[in-house]
């Protein structure tokens, strides 16, 4: 087997990742622990825990979908060094600053840290400060990464050429990777994103210096255009890897075309007002922006997912398959994404979100295509790369049986959200009254579950760390 070096930048991003993850996991096998009423004691730590467990696994996998597409993007264009080195550093000082406001300043607004309650909450005022100070480090390093990125793009490619357009005239040259595209079209929607987190950040300060308060409505709009957008291009750049990476399994070529160019570039626009599904509950919100979100969420499945999942059944389909852990993680993850979306496509229908709004519903769908779909993705590239390094010998049967543990455990714990959620049992209840009794029964058996995957994980773990290692002796 010719064996490919892994980049030294790829190697510590897997570190960071294979270290936060668990701790993340075992924080929400905590939260539904405590509305078991298995550890009552701890109750108070229940909304910090929810604060760093949601920021920490939405900026992990943000951050491990983009180091897998920088590496992907690699083959094909020249990056700056100093680019990823920057990234790492700033993330870093991010995740400390962020474990500093919750472990020592129990600041618990939650991950979407919606307006004014991180202000108005009963932590320390510099606890606050340091949350908001946390999202600026990161988001000015991921905004820098991000252009960074869409420069080295363009060094080879033209903005149309990046987008495929020329393909549309008819013309192939220059050949574009899907990869490249989708990462393209990623990283453009991100800059907006981020942007309208500068925005954010930047009222927060100004009220803090002036005590110039904020309209709400906007804050909710431009946090939740921040949030559900950079979410859902994790997911993005996850697949931009299965693009360039399941084709060496198959032996076939997974090549762009019209109807690829067609799809990536209607999911630029329809990601950017897809997020007006949040808002549903705002009565005061413009009605025309509420059935933009229904009519956009709809429409976000068909070019994106619809296209690459059966392009990816096309391409499976009577090949030669080479299955192993890695490319059965990036079919199981491309699957994750496909379930994980239905979810979110039933939520986003007005009449139905009326009434599973504000249950467990909402984070059934996100846990869904976050872990089984973006979290299986990541790891299976990480095992691909450090295997390509390694050139380890497999073990077909072990490999099998981690793949079960953690589908079985991912999928047991989703159903217990999404069985509560039918059930209307609320999302952000640290303890359940009588009335609502039987979500405690769902969240034992989420925590079971949770702890199932989290078995699965830290043998898979160990099985990419053998690699790790290995591929560490001959990093680039």
């Amino acid at each position: 087997m010719t064996t490919r070096p892994a980049s030294s930048q790829l190697l510590i991003w897997i570190a960071i990742t294979f270290l936060l993850f668990p701790v993340l996991i075992l924080l929400g096998i905590l939260m539904r622990s405590i509305q078991a009423g298995e550890i009552s004691a701890l109750q108070p730590w229940f909304y910090p825990a929810m604060t760093l467990h949601g920021v920490g696994m939405v900026g992990v996998w943000y951050v491990a979908a983009m180091a897998c597409a920088a590496d992907v993007l690699s083959r094909h264009v020249t990056l700056p060094p100093a680019l990823g080195r920057l990234a790492i550093a700033g993330t870093v000082l991010g995740v400390v600053l962020l474990l500093a406001c919750v472990l020592l300043g129990r600041f618990a607004a939650g991950w979407y840290f919606l307006y004014p309650l991180p202000l108005k909450g009963e932590w320390p005022l510099w606890s606050a400060v340091t949350f908001l100070l946390s999202l600026t480090v990161l988001g000015a390093t991921w905004f820098i990464w991000s252009l960074g990125l869409l420069w080295a793009i363009s060094r080879r490619f033209s903005l149309g050429q990046a987008l495929g357009w020329h393909y549309l005239a008819g013309r192939t040259d220059p050949v574009l990777p899907p990869s490249v595209l989708i990462t393209t079209v990623s990283l453009i929607a991100g800059v907006a994103a981020l942007v309208s987190a500068v925005i954010v950040l930047a009222l927060f300060y100004l009220e803090l210096l002036t005590g110039q308060a904020s309209d709400a409505l906007l804050m909710k709009n431009l946090t939740f255009f921040f949030g559900h957008t950079l979410v859902n291009l994790a997911m993005y750049l996850g697949v931009a890897v299965a693009y360039e990476i399941l084709p060496e399994y198959a032996g076939r070529p997974w090549k762009t075309n019209k109807i690829v160019v067609v799809s990536w570039n209607t999911v630029l626009l329809i990601v950017l007002v897809a997020y007006f599904h949040h808002l549903y509950m705002d009565f005061v919100q413009p009605g025309i922006l509420q059935y933009i979100g229904q009519v956009a969420s709809y429409a976000s499945a068909i070019p994106a997912a619809v296209v690459t999942i059966f392009g990816a059944l096309l391409l499976v389909y009577r090949s030669r398959m080479r299955w192993n852990l890695a490319s059965l993680l990036f079919f199981l993850g491309l699957v994750g994404w496909a379930i994980g979306g239905v979810g979110a496509v039933i939520d986003s229908t007005i009449s139905v979100n009326a009434r599973l709004h504000n249950t467990l519903w909402v984070p059934a769908h996100f846990h869904t295509y976050m872990v089984a779909g973006l979290a299986f993705l990541v790891i299976g590239y990480f095992y691909h790369r450090c295997q390509e390094a390694a050139a380890l010998r497999e073990s077909k049967g072990y490999h099998q049986l981690l793949i079960v543990l953690m589908t079985a455990g991912a999928y047991g714990f989703f159903l217990m959200f999404y069985l509560a959620g039918a059930f209307s049992v609320p999302r952000r209840f640290a303890v359940y009254p009588v009335e609502i009794g039987h979500g405690a029964s769902f969240a034992g058996w989420a925590a079971l579950f949770a702890t199932l995957f989290l078995v699965g994980f830290v043998l898979t773990a160990t099985e990419v760390g053998r690699r790790w290692r290995a591929a560490l002796s001959s990093a680039t």
